[in-house]
């Protein structure tokens, strides 16, 4: 039997290539412009109960009420948020795994930890700011103190008498915490719990003294007089809690910490699917529901383009690679 293919085979060769091919991508284009066509996970690298848990869940909901299919918050802590982002910089990048990102897991954990086994500059992309959550500070109503100064002036006449809790290494809170530290001189140690809930029960028991978290998860503490707060890191007061000075205004000029949280997909996840994620992000913020929330709690919503939200994260983490250095923060 003659191996030699004649013109007619060629072209008909050919022809079943270029079909096959158009088809893949007929296909792969329709797959991407029907997105979503199944459940989406969203990943929130801390424990429920803390201000990323409560963000992502009050868009999350709303998300889900706006698309075919619904997005299902999971909570991975542990690590630093590292296990969590090792996960989806591993994940397809189909648009159908999201991550909370936020100033930990975004701006410090790239100056703290060695080897994460991903960059995230490169292996993540910033899809939209959900929202920028006013730092405070808060005691436990037993410590003998009514604002910073008077908590700055306890501090250093009993070295080593006060603790304060975190959800964690390199969560918002520590990072506050550390900067409030840097700033007045105060010399108190730091207790690493595995979300602010664990570190909540805590503080509201009296076994730690200090802490530092977003408006969602302390406000309602404050108001019922089981936590004192003592200041707040915006450099205006804020709506909710108008009689609390500013950090700025307790003597220490300049100072401001905010926690921000936004979502961030896998890199190469194509970029109509980051688009129609971030307008369906924009359309849940501004929802009755989500902006209510929100507001009540002195959030300021996000929803921005994904260019907006880069150009956060690379200017925090100018900031946050000098507090890692001089506060010398250290992975567990």
């Amino acid at each position: 039997m003659s191996n030699r293919v004649t013109n007619q085979q060629r072209r008909l060769l050919l022809h079943g290539c270029l079909a096959t091919t158009l088809g893949g991508y007929l296909n792969n284009s329709l797959s991407q412009s029907a997105w979503p066509q199944k459940p989406i996970r969203f990943i929130v690298p801390f424990v429920p109960g803390g201000t990323s848990d409560i963000v992502a869940r009050t868009v999350g909901q709303e998300l889900s009420r706006q698309l075919p299919y619904p997005v299902i918050l999971e909570n991975k802590a542990g690590g630093g948020g590292v296990p969590a982002m090792q996960e989806v910089a591993k994940s397809p990048p189909d648009g159908y795994t999201m991550i909370l990102g936020h100033v930990g897991s975004m701006a410090v954990n790239p100056y703290i930890f060695s080897n994460t086994g991903y960059d995230v500059n490169k292996d993540f992309a910033p899809v939209t700011l959900l929202a920028k959550v006013p730092s405070l500070f808060v005691v436990n109503p037993e410590l003998p103190v009514e604002n910073l100064q008077e908590l700055v002036a306890y501090a250093k006449n009993n070295p080593g008498k006060l603790n304060y809790g975190s959800a964690g290494n390199a969560s918002a809170g520590h990072l506050a915490m550390e900067y409030l530290k840097l700033t007045t001189g105060m010399d108190i140690t730091h207790i690493p719990y595995k979300g602010t809930g664990p570190a909540l029960t805590d503080l509201l028991a009296g076994r730690i003294q200090v802490f530092s978290a977003g408006t969602p998860a302390l406000l309602q503490y404050i108001r019922s007089g089981k936590l004192r707060a003592i200041a707040v890191g915006t450099p205006q007061r804020i709506p909710s809690l108008p009689n609390v000075p500013t950090v700025a205004e307790s003597g220490y000029k300049g100072f401001e910490s905010v926690q921000w949280y936004g979502i961030l997909v896998p890199a190469k996840t194509p970029a109509n699917i980051i688009k129609r994620i971030q307008e369906e992000s924009y359309k849940a913020l501004r929802t009755p529901a989500v902006a209510e929330r929100f507001a009540s709690e002195d959030a300021v919503i996000g929803g921005g383009t994904p260019a907006e939200f880069t150009a956060l994260i690379s200017q925090q983490q100018r900031i946050w690679k000098n507090v890692v250095t001089q506060a010398n923060i250290r992975a567990d």
